[in-house]
């Protein structure tokens, strides 16, 4: 690695190649601020300008889009309650509650910094350890795959509030969703009705604005208009949180973090899933979990972290494997096939000085992005003095846009008003929400591995028979009857007592 150093400050240290990060890191914490859109859509979008660049030049340019985008998905999650991206579904949690209660600076500076945390060191990391890692993650059979999906499901049920039995008929829910369309493996239709546009499945961002922004729209404007309380952005000083903060949470970062690097680098799963388990996760380990969906910077601290640990981490498979971490480095896989690089194995002895430049700019979009959001963080909070009944249009409009441009169809702007419909059922019926969504991204792969595993062993036995599933679909189960456990040892210590 160390040879490849003189090629890579070459490259980084070109005014243009500078031009280009800088430029691509702000329009990638643009679109992940937005609401619908993210670092994913700005590189689809922006790929095609690289095809005549230097494959230097078109990775810096590209990575910055990816880094500033998942970084920059946390400010619409904070100020607006509205995920800008799947990966920042669970800042919303305790980060828009904070916003509510006059803490928007010290939520957007937890994320600001819980997310250089997880994409600068997640960089080196990957950098240090894709080679090594990633023949673990290769060895991973459809057994392994499944039973990780199981217990990411299971486990975020302990985000469900007050019932765990409303918590599965919501994953039950968004499992039903993630089935429409034709099936992994005989290529059937399923619930498809004979409607043309339900054949490729429902939309992720038609359901996840559908649901957790349309509907909270709605739900807020139904109540009415409460004045927020004042930002004091005049207090924050420097990045608005303290040495010492940051310290207290040293368990729940490092904790976080190894969630974000170990879903991450397993191939198909990313910042989408462990934002949700780092976040289950830090609650069940607080000694306050009440306190948990209600402004808790414990939350923010765990999903962030997470979520931009997985961007060093998905990097893994993709350069050493040749397998797309998420469906971002698909993208990158494709552009970078076009300049000549063929991600796998040989791709370190071919072309190291390119894969090593990609760890090196994801670690410079890191301060970069720091330093964007510590100069805007000021202004971030101004957004909650806009008008409810100026901006509550303006969001809708952006929600249906999104959903248009999504498809370039109409018909999905209606789809995302009849999910904007079963959040609202939702939320009066006291379900939650993040078992659903978590559901509904995971339902393709844990359909395909478990058919997979079925097709090579034909026993559901061979589940628990392999050492890594086994100890896997133990923990989820333990988790499914986890209420059960809890009441049972609460009567041994009783009776002891």
């Amino acid at each position: 690695m160390i040879e490849f150093l003189p090629y890579i400050v070459s490259q980084i240290v070109q005014p243009f190649n500078l031009l280009l990060l800088l430029a691509g890191t702000v329009i990638g914490i643009i679109f992940g601020a937005i609401p619908g859109l993210s670092g994913t859509l700005a590189v689809m979008l922006f790929m095609p300008l690289t095809y005549t660049m230097p494959a230097g030049t078109a990775v810096i340019f590209l990575i910055s889009l990816w880094v500033g985008g998942c970084s920059g998905a946390f400010i619409g999650s904070v100020l607006l309650g509205i995920p800008g991206s799947a990966s920042a579904v669970a800042t919303c949690f305790d980060g828009y509650p904070m916003s509510q209660n006059g803490k928007a600076g010290k939520a957007l500076a937890i994320g600001m910094v819980a997310s250089f945390v997880g994409t600068f060191f997640s960089a080196i990391l990957g950098a240090l350890l894709s080679q090594s890692v990633a023949e673990v993650a290769f060895m991973l059979g459809p057994w392994e795959y499944f039973s990780l999906c199981f217990v990411a499901i299971t486990m975020v049920l302990a985000i469900s509030k007050g019932n765990m039995f409303k918590g599965l008929a919501s994953a039950t829910i968004g499992l039903l969703f993630a089935s429409v369309g034709f099936s992994p493996i005989d290529a059937e239709p399923r619930f498809v009705f004979d409607n043309m546009y339900l054949m490729s499945g429902l939309s992720m961002t038609v359901v996840l604005i559908g649901i957790f922004g349309v509907s909270r729209i709605i739900v807020e404007y139904g109540k009415g208009f409460d004045p927020l309380p004042e930002v004091d952005t005049k207090s924050i000083k420097g990045l608005g949180i303290t040495f010492k903060e940051i310290k207290a949470q040293t368990v729940n970062i490092l904790r976080s973090f190894g969630i974000g690097l170990g879903i991450g680098f397993l191939p198909g799963m990313g910042a989408g899933l462990s934002n949700l388990v780092a976040y289950s996760s830090a609650k069940n380990a607080s000694k306050t979990p009440e306190l948990f969906g209600k402004g808790n910077p414990e939350g923010i601290w765990a999903s962030e972290v997470s979520n931009n640990a997985a961007i060093g981490g998905s990097m893994i498979p993709m350069a050493a494997l040749g397998i797309p971490g998420d469906s971002t480095t698909a993208l990158l896989i494709g552009a970078l096939t076009i300049h000549g690089l063929e991600m796998g194995p040989m791709v370190f002895k071919n072309s190291g000085n390119v894969v090593y430049l990609m760890f090196a700019v994801v670690a410079l979009c890191a301060f970069v992005t720091l330093v964007l959001q510590a100069l805007g963080m000021r202004l971030f909070p101004q957004i909650l003095k806009v008008p409810y009944h100026y901006m509550y249009p303006a969001l809708l409009v952006i929600s249906l846009v999104s959903a248009y441009v999504d498809s370039s169809s109409l018909y999905k702007c209606g789809m995302m008003i009849v999910f904007a419909l079963v959040g609202i059922l939702m939320t009066y019926g006291g379900l939650p929400t993040a078992p659903l969504i978590l559901a509904f991204i995971l339902g393709p792969t844990l359909e395909s591995n478990m058919l997979k595993a079925f097709q090579y062993s034909g026993t559901a036995a061979s589940f628990f028979t392999r050492p890594i599933s086994g100890v896997l679909m133990v923990i989820g189960i333990c988790c499914v009857f986890s209420p059960i456990i809890r009441t049972v040892f609460a009567k041994v210590r009783k009776t002891k007592a």
